[in-house]
Formats: C-alpha cells, sequence, structure tokens
C-alpha cells in the first residue's frame, strides 16, 4: 500500500475544518510522518491510522504548527510499546527545540535522531528507499523531503519465450544477471527486462519559491507541497517566507509532477474553491486540493 493520509491543512492556526499540519505516508511497510502538528494523534484516531505503524518522523522546520504534535506521538509509541525503531529527522539548528519536546513526555528508547544540517541523503538503516533532504527559503531553517524508490527491472515474457526460458532458470538470471538459454546462447538480465522505473515523492511545507522547490519537484509521482496564499496575496506570501496556489501548480508542471497535493491553507480561505481554480491555470495532472482525513493514493507506475 502506499497511499498519503492527510491529518491536517491548516496553516498557522486551526480552523473548525482544519487541523493544524500532518501527514503519514504509508509506503508498502512504512510509515513516514511529516510535521506533526498539535492534535496529531487525535487526527490519527479519526484516519483509522495507528501510531504503531510510524517508522519514521520527518520535520521540515521548528514552527510550532508543524512540531507541537510531536510529544504526543512520542508518547503513544511508548505507550503502545513500539518495538521497531523510529527514525526523527529534523533541522540541526532547532536541536534544543527538538530535546525540549521530546524530554516533556516518557522516553521512549527506539528513537533514533537524525539532525539535518545541510541538503544531502539521509541514512535509514531499515528503508528499502532513499530519503534526502533539501534546504527552503523560510524565516527560519526549513528543509523539504524527497523520498526516491530504486530503479528495477520489469521482465518480458514475450523476450523470455524467445529465448526459451521459464522455471527456475528466470530466478537465476535474475539473481546472477546471465544465464545459458536451452540453445547455448548467452542471455543477460538487459535482454528480456526494462527498466522500471522506481517511484518518487516530495514533500515541501513553508518557503518561498526557491531552487530547492524546483529540486524536490522534478519528475515526483506525488508532490505535496504548501499553497498558504492565493496570487492576490503572492507579496505577503514572499515576506513570510510561503507559496501561493499558482507557484506551486506552476513548479509542478514545470517538473513533470503526476499528482499534486496542495495544502497548508492560511485560515482566511473559508473556502479553497479559489485554490484549485488557480492552480488549474498552470498545472494539468492529477490535482488534489487536500482536505483533513483524506486518502490520496501514490498513482501506480507508469
Amino acid at each position: 500500500m502506499r497511499e498519503l493520509v492527510v491529518l491536517g491543512t491548516a496553516s498557522q492556526v486551526p480552523t473548525r475544518q482544519r487541523n493544524h499540519n500532518g501527514y503519514l505516508l504509508r509506503w508498502d511497510g512504512a510509515g513516514l510522518l511529516f510535521d506533526p502538528g498539535e492534535g496529531t494523534q487525535r487526527q490519527m484516531l479519526y484516519a483509522g491510522v495507528s501510531v504503531t505503524g510510524v517508522t519514521a518522523v520527518c520535520l521540515t522546520h521548528f514552527h510550532g504548527d508543524h512540531i507541537l504534535g510531536l510529544p504526543g506521538v512520542i508518547a503513544r509509541l511508548n505507550l503502545d510499546r513500539v518495538q521497531h525503531p523510529v527514525d526523527v529527522c529534523f533541522p540541526a539548528s532547532g536541536v534544543d527545540i527538538y530535546r525540549r519536546l521530546r524530554d516533556v513526555v516518557p522516553e521512549f528508547p527506539g528513537l533514533r535522531e537524525h539532525l539535518v544540517g545541510a541538503a544531502g541523503a539521509i541514512p535509514l538503516p531499515d528503508a528499502a528507499f532513499d530519503l534526502a533532504a533539501v534546504r527552503l527559503s523560510h524565516r527560519i531553517d526549513s528543509f523539504g523531503y524527497r523520498l526516491t524508490e530504486p530503479d528495477g527491472r520489469r521482465l518480458l515474457p514475450e523476450r523470455l519465450a524467445e529465448f526459451g526460458l521459464g522455471g527456475p532458470v528466470v530466478g537465476r538470471l535474475q539473481r546472477e544477471g546471465v544465464v545459458s538459454a536451452p540453445d547455448g546462447r548467452t542471455v543477460t538480465l538487459d535482454d528480456v527486462s526494462t527498466v522500471r522505473r522506481g517511484q518518487r515523492f516530495a514533500f515541501v511545507m513553508d518557503t518561498r519559491m526557491c531552487e530547492g522547490v524546483e529540486e524536490l519537484a522534478e519528475a515526483a509521482d506525488m508532490l505535496v507541497i504548501e499553497a498558504t496564499f492565493l496570487d492576490a496575496e503572492a507579496d505577503l506570501a514572499r515576506e513570510f517566507g510561503h507559496l501561493t496556489a499558482a507557484q506551486a501548480a506552476a513548479v509542478a508542471q514545470e517538473a513533470g509532477v503526476r499528482t499534486l497535493v496542495l495544502t497548508h491553507f492560511s485560515q482566511r480561505y473559508a473556502d479553497l474553491e479559489g485554490h484549485r481554480l488557480e492552480a488549474r491555470k498552470h498545472f494539468d495532472g492529477d490535482l488534489v486540493v487536500a482536505e483533513d482525513l483524506m486518502r490520496v493514493p501514490v498513482p501506480t507506475r507508469r
């Protein structure tokens, strides 16, 4: 299962319809919790997902609407006696804030902390994918995250048949890369397969437009990105380090994003139809204006 569970979509303060931020990416057996704002633990109950499924927590920056749910999540990991380790990734400049949040609840011994001081790969020991951080442009240190699945191979049945290959020998070909066909010909994996590109997921929160946004979005199968304002407030967005729906959509179109998820909406917008209309002017792919408790499937491979 690969899906995004939206736990909250509010910017700065919650509203009657929108909880503070929170996003759970369910990726096969992994569960990556991004920016757990206040109320995340309760939103998970409403969404029907368990904290026991969380294998990593990724914080983009240390503003309250993105982090105040962290103590409750850690406390629940301890209460539920979760046995697997949980990786926590966060900007190194906020380590003191992180430790204060961590230490107000009972210790969960399974936390593995990864301090992000610069852009680059984050080593997650148990992950079947690569996770990288990219610096963004906000009022304080902020990083986006990009998950990349390694490329694989897709076997072509018609090519296997041409060489007369089947049964256990196909498994050996996948393991060793080369076998002999029944007629004596040497067959390589390249002869009977094609590249299956790994899927890519990107997460972009509080930032003004910058190179980091473009880098994160590049060729993403799913891009979750803040759209705090509409273009009428573009100057305000730039001043406070945020994006408009139009900016988010334009960068997604240019980057070849397949599914675009807009979120992190200012409380000034009771209705989000303006975000949808503004984004659609710039983006012709699968567009989702996120709502609390929504589930968005990661698109299947091309």
